[in-house]
């Protein structure tokens, strides 16, 4: 069981990248690491907690064609299990590509890690996959800082990212589950995505933009006629009293929510100081992680 307690770094974020990561030069065609050995194929199995479940057979059979001509430029992260067994920490992709080209022996590294690192590396390979969307990758750093307790700064330095690509994405998971579907489809681009974060009725909006095929600037344009008051063509609902919250108001409600992971209403006393944060959660579970979270 994964603990939800933080722990820093644990045995070193940085130090997990730097197995994971390939770097430029070992895709050139020389290994950026010296493997610790070589094993037989069939002394490897796949983990059984992959996040990353699906391998398209185009994508296996282009890496399987590859890794015949070149060989596995960059080792497999595995760590021991009974007998002379090895469970395939990162690298599954590799070692199925492998099978398909009938080698023999693969190259690997090997760890000695607990459940808990295992399930880390699995989640920071994935978040390294050239395919993966907005969505998908958003989501791997939420488990990051979720379960492991990882800030967004300490993210930003071990992957080479900066804060606000992380911060800006992480706000993409306060757009409702429909509109996160569209990214994830393509039919939203990122861009778009984060132009309908401050709208009062995100899901609307992103199906007008789906229809009418606009561009994230006219997106945005869009975004800026509803908060100044003019509905939409297909808008028939009344204008709320959250619509006349400033942009600023409405972009700090987004991020908490983002952060908290349930939605967050600001109700600021106009000519005061004082107002309110209301937090609400849909069902228990919320609540308990929220309470974990006030309790760090």
């Amino acid at each position: 069981m994964v603990s939800n307690k933080p722990r820093g770094l644990g045995r070193g974020l940085s130090a997990l990248m730097a197995d994971v990561t390939q770097t430029p030069e070992a895709t050139s065609g020389e290994s950026s690491r010296r493997p610790d050995r070589t094993v037989p194929i069939e002394k490897l199995r796949a983990n059984p907690n992959q996040p990353r479940r699906t391998f398209t057979e185009e994508a296996l059979q282009e890496l399987a064609a590859s890794v015949k001509e070149k060989g596995i430029l960059q080792p497999l992260i595995v760590r021991p299990v009974e007998g002379d067994m090895y469970e395939i920490v990162a690298g599954e992709r590799r070692w199925r590509a492998a099978q398909l080209a009938q080698l023999h022996q693969v190259p690997v590294l090997v760890r000695e890690l607990d459940d808990t690192e295992v399930l880390e590396i699995a989640i920071i390979e994935n978040i390294q996959r050239a395919d993966l969307n907005a969505v998908e990758e958003a989501a791997g750093y939420r488990q990051l800082m979720d379960k492991f307790g990882h800030t967004q700064e300490k993210l930003a330095e071990a992957l080479g990212k900066s804060r606000s690509h992380i911060a800006n994405l992480l706000r993409l998971l306060s757009l409702p589950d429909d509109v996160q579907h569209m990214v994830v489809e393509g039919k939203l681009s990122a861009g778009h995505a984060r132009a309908l974060i401050t709208s009062d009725n995100p899901s609307e909006l992103a199906k007008i933009v789906v229809r009418d095929g606009l561009s994230v600037r006219a997106t945005e344009a869009l975004v800026k006629k509803q908060a100044e008051g003019e509905k939409p063509a297909t808008t028939a609902r009344p204008k709320s009293a959250g619509s006349d919250k400033d942009a600023d108001t409405r972009a700090l409600e987004k991020d908490l929510s983002a952060i908290l992971a349930m939605k967050v209403t600001i109700n600021h006393k106009a000519g005061t100081e004082t107002g309110q944060v209301v937090l609400t959660y849909e069902n228990l579970d919320q609540l308990d992680d929220l309470c974990a979270k006030l309790s760090r």
